[in-house]
């Protein structure tokens, strides 16, 4: 059904500047029929009717159709699908123009009295058709992307175009010069059948709007074929572990990307699974790895222009394939990715530099290197994917410094990770040899209590003999506390506290 609404001078907001003032402005669909009411005075004497139309950025009106008391003729402009309403409008004064408009036919349109070729009426028409339209055609494959078109010409005649889902929620529009406000539902699935509703609102703070249905069907047996992809020449490249990686994807404008990764060194690509994805109509996400996230500036997802940030462990190297969808074309680039780890293993004797590395077939060499270019490395692996050498215990000082693994690629790219190798501060090994002497003189202190404590009772013991021992002393008999050397040997002898 067309949708009339009115000029309404200093209340309705204006559309831009710079076109032709309109009394009536009446939206319509494509090949819908509609009336544009013009009435006047019975066409006699002088009295004469003229349709004529244009379009908005044009300076000069067409001739529709001319008529007078006496005759009646077409002009350049006149289609089958327009005519008078009418056919007794001599008599009724009743010039309305019926319209079947394709969307070509949207314009301004003038039905224009005059007597004795002086002005008596005009009433101008903005005639506004809306086209919509979808593709690929129904019953659409699943996993295409489906596309629905809103076009109204003249477009100035709307303030906004909208889409809803069947589910009646809101959808990502785009306008664009040649198709109008676009939408897009990227890999199709059966759920996503059902009625699409475009919604026209005018200029203007009118209550009337225009909406369109398109009703889509999903093909349940047949399934979109991308057989045919774009493929950029492969990227080969290296990072060390936990360092931001930009990979890249194709530079054309996307509906959507998916993102797969196949493991470090593997043979097989039947091991290659999905790991980002991201639809930017929708704006759904789904990832399965933290260490990846889109990119931003100078990329923008949303506008379809991708790219990811990979902060990689040392096996989150290997083969990512990005894949850019833009309708049902498919465009691919894939990076060879290697990373590098460095790490410390501390042994009783010695101290071993490791250097660790992913994606073996990309790699030319792998070689540690100290400060002291003169200076000597042993090195060895231990299995594919590692090389390491080995410092003794304590490090010297001239062992000490920068040790660095320098990673050089088949194309000719180098990448680098430096370990530092100090020697101990002189100030802690002094404080460590004193701790056996401390320990030992520790073990005395229950020595030497114990000596205290024979001596002590043999003490005791004598002078329990009373006068005796005192004669004895006097005549000049003096009493050896020590008796038995073996007695002290015996006490200071630590072996007597074992059990």
């Amino acid at each position: 059904m067309p949708v009339h609404w009115f000029r309404c001078p200093g209340v309705a907001k204006e559309p831009p500047k710079g076109t032709d003032a309109w009394d009536e402005v009446v939206m319509v669909k494509e090949n819908t029929s509609t009336t544009l009411v013009c009435n006047g005075a019975r066409l006699q004497g002088d009295i004469s009717i003229n349709w004529k139309v244009k379009s908005v950025a044009a300076d000069e009106w067409k001739l529709i159709l001319s008529a007078s008391e006496k005759k009646k003729f077409s002009g350049g402009a006149s289609k089958a699908s327009m005519r008078l309403t009418d056919d007794n409008f001599r008599d009724t004064g009743d010039f309305s123009l019926d319209v079947l408009p394709e969307v070509e036919d949207g314009g301004l349109y003038s039905c224009l009295i005059k007597k004795q070729e002086r002005k008596v009426k005009e009433r101008i028409f903005l005639l506004a058709v809306l086209k919509v339209d979808f593709f690929p055609a129904a019953p659409v494959p699943q996993y295409s992307t489906l596309r629905l078109f809103a076009r109204v010409n003249p477009d100035i005649s709307v303030s906004k175009i909208t889409w809803t889902t069947p589910g009646g929620l809101p959808m990502k529009t785009e306008k664009w010069p040649s198709s109008g406000t676009v939408t897009k539902v990227p890999q199709v699935q059966n759920n996503d059948a059902g009625t699409y509703t475009c919604t026209i609102y005018p200029w203007g703070h009118s209550n009337g709007v225009l909406e369109a249905h398109v009703d889509v069907t999903v093909d349940a047996d047949k399934v979109a074929s991308f057989t045919n992809i774009s493929h950029s020449s492969e990227i080969s490249t290296a990072t060390q572990t936990h360092k931001s990686l930009l990979l890249t994807c194709p530079s054309c404008q996307g509906d959507y990307v998916l993102l797969y990764w196949l493991p470090p060194d593997a043979k097989k690509h039947s091991m290659m699974k999905l790991v980002y994805q991201y639809d930017r109509w929708s704006g759904s996400t789904s990832k399965h790895s933290n260490k990846l996230q889109l990119a931003g500036p100078p990329y923008d997802p949303e506008a379809g222009s991708f790219a990811f940030l990979l902060t990689p462990d040392l096996k989150e190297g290997g083969l990512y394939a990005c894949e850019v969808y833009l309708n049902d074309v498919a465009f691919s680039q894939r990076t060879r990715l290697s990373v590098l780890k460095v790490k410390t293993s501390h042994y009783p004797s010695k101290l071993e530099l490791l250097c660790l590395y992913s994606e073996r077939s990309e790699i030319q060499s792998v070689v540690w290197k100290h400060d002291n270019k003169s200076r000597r490395l042993q090195m060895s692996s231990n299995g594919p994917g590692s090389i390491s050498t080995t410092l003794p215990l304590p490090v010297s000082s001239d062992a000490a410094g920068n040790y660095t693994c320098i990673l050089q690629m088949k194309n000719g790219q180098s990448i680098w990770a430096a370990q530092a190798v100090t020697v101990p501060p002189t100030e802690s090994a002094s404080t460590s040899s004193l701790h056996p002497s401390l320990s030992a003189l520790l073990l005395l202190v229950p020595v030497v209590a114990a000596a205290v404590g024979v001596l002590l009772w043999r003490q005791k013991h004598i002078s329990d003999r009373g006068i005796e021992q005192s004669l004895s002393v006097q005549s000049g008999e003096a009493e050896n506390i020590y008796e038995n050397p073996e007695d002290i040997r015996q006490v200071m002898n630590p072996d007597i506290f074992k059990n």
